[in-house]
């Protein structure tokens, strides 16, 4: 069985316009954005495991590297896993106080670029939407893959820089270059963008992604995070997508 086929039947059109109407709230209401992308998150990686072990996810240890403030936390303890969230910035950590998390999983302060665990610790490493806030993203990767046990999974997230949400709060204007972008939004808002282009964010190609973990011998599946299956033949297109790909996710399976 092909590493996409049961996640396949669920990325259809409705469930794309769910998550794509969950966005207006991640800024106003983030408990209920990051909720729905944490259980959607939680979804993906178990069918991407059934798959590929042909056996449930729960029991299994995950390590989330950038796990933030804990929704996602919440999200896999209730589907029976053993969550463990890397996040090297306390503020993040504790940003949604602890009623989010209700006692689920373990967290380590630490960078995702040197995880502080074994080779061959944990059976599945996710990242989401944590590469395009490094500057070495595939470092990022190679780390993730050192971790996780042969046959076990490593599941990889990011931003496409020239996607519409390449420039995160930025809005299109990242279009215009990112430097412009941040100094526009500065003057715009009186205070710099949460993500600062070239410090916190920065320009990752899906180009680069792809010819990285093809690299590496380990990949079993790319396509686009949020699209509906009939649309993921846009990963295969060189320049269409970077524009409309938007989220990449790149499944890898050391042996």
């Amino acid at each position: 069985m092909a590493a996409t086929d049961i996640f396949a039947r669920r990325a259809t059109l409705a469930r794309s316009v769910r998550l794509l109407s969950e966005f207006r709230y991640e800024q106003p209401d983030p408990a209920r954005f990051y909720g729905a992308l944490a259980a959607d998150t939680a979804a993906m990686v178990s069918d991407l495991w059934r798959a590929a072990r042909s056996e449930p996810l729960s029991g299994r240890t995950l390590l989330d590297v950038g796990g933030g403030p804990g929704y996602f936390a919440a999200a896999f303890t209730d589907a029976g896993v053993r969550y463990v969230g890397v996040e090297p910035d306390p503020s993040e950590m504790h940003a949604a106080g602890p009623a989010v998390v209700g006692g689920a999983g373990t967290f380590v302060r630490a960078s995702g670029m040197t995880l502080p665990f074994a080779d061959d610790s944990v059976d599945v490493c996710l990242s989401s939407n944590v590469a395009e806030h490094v500057p070495r993203p595939w470092q990022l990767g190679a780390e993730m893959l050192r971790v996780t046990k042969p046959g076990g999974l490593a599941v990889l997230s990011y931003t496409v820089w020239l996607g519409p949400f390449g420039g995160h709060e930025m809005g299109l204007t990242h279009y215009l270059g990112g430097a412009r972008a941040a100094a526009r939004y500065a003057r715009k808002h009186g205070h710099p963008a949460k993500n600062h282009y070239g410090s916190s964010l920065f320009a990752v190609s899906a180009a680069a992604g792809l010819n990285w973990a093809e690299n590496t011998g380990a990949l079993v599946a790319a396509f686009p995070r949020y699209h509906p299956r009939w649309a993921w033949w846009l990963t295969g297109v060189p320049m269409l997508r970077e524009f409309l790909v938007s989220n990449l996710v790149l499944v890898l399976q050391p042996q």
